[in-house]
């Protein structure tokens, strides 16, 4: 009698996403390789809207750019995460998105003022202050966690373009993406990488022509287009989806700030109307339950 289920179970498997075909591991992303990789960021006109956590994602008890964040928000739901490195002092690659430990950890000052080891005496805080028992991570220590299991979208800091470039090609992770600000940035670590996957920051037609024009591959783009979808750039969108390309919008700066959570997801119900192909945001455990379908 269990022979049945199994074989029908087996059966429909074979037609889901590939993003959910792990039934152990329901919200994990398997990204083996860099066709993997690029392919997970095609865009589809009916493919339902992908959340982003930006800094990792958060929640009371756990910090931004945090592994247990990570973790912690994989048990809710898929997602890929934007996550910010930055040198210490003896050049290990830690995660922290402001240039001091100030406002995320009990410590106070600079992150290059200080070795990795000595940053371990801190412990990071979360969003309302709470301390907590986690540790600043290395960005080695979060490519070790994450094979498997998500995408890592590299917001870099105050690392240099070579450096980063180095690190990338001595560890070789299947599963990370850079975030640029322009076309230069792109070549260079395609030059250095050519299989290499961006977050582009692309927010007009003007930006759009010149990563053409730096001949960046459109299979290897994802494009981040701003706070929300505008009517007045609909030209760039059609643009990039013509290429197969996917628009990401962040709310970390406008909805996420809103004082509770009903007011936060009545404002990600105004942006999901206007079907962007990824959304980034400080809380994806608040998009549960909601409709992203375009």
């Amino acid at each position: 009698m269990k022979a049945i289920p199994l074989i029908l179970a087996l059966f429909i498997g074979l037609f889901l996403p590939a993003g959910n075909l792990s039934a152990q591991n329901p919200h994990y992303i398997p990204v083996k390789d860099s066709r993997d990789l690029h392919a997970y960021f095609r865009y589809a006109p009916d493919r339902p809207i992908v959340i982003s956590g930006h800094r990792g994602g958060m929640l009371d008890g756990y910090p931004e750019n945090c592994i247990e964040s990570f973790e912690k928000t994989l048990s809710y739901m898929e997602s890929f995460f934007e996550i910010d490195p930055r040198l210490t002092k003896d050049g290990v690659i830690v995660l922290m998105h402001d240039e001091t430990i100030d406002r995320t950890t009990t410590g106070k000052g600079k992150v290059s003022d200080y070795t990795y080891a000595e940053l371990q005496q801190f412990n990071l805080v979360d969003r309302n202050g709470n301390v907590t028992a986690f540790k600043i991570p290395t960005l080695k220590e979060c490519l070790e966690w994450s094979k498997g299991k998500t995408i890592l979208n590299l917001d870099i800091k105050d690392v240099p373009l070579d450096i980063m470039a180095d690190f990338i090609e001595k560890e070789n992770p299947v599963n990370v993406m850079y975030t640029v600000h322009n076309a230069e940035q792109a070549r260079y670590y395609l030059d250095r990488e050519p299989e290499a996957t961006f977050s582009c920051w692309c927010k007009n037609m003007e930006e759009f022509g010149k990563y053409e024009k730096a001949g960046i591959p459109w299979k290897q783009v994802m494009a981040y287009v701003g706070l929300k979808m505008k009517p007045e750039e609909q030209a760039l969108y059609d643009a990039l989806h013509r290429n197969g390309v996917m628009c990401m919008i962040s709310v970390a700066p406008t909805h996420d700030r809103g004082k509770t959570e009903a007011e936060k997801i009545a404002g990600y119900k105004t942006e999901i109307g206007t079907h962007p192909d990824v959304i980034e945001t400080d809380y994806p455990y608040l998009f549960q339950g909601l409709d992203l379908t375009k």
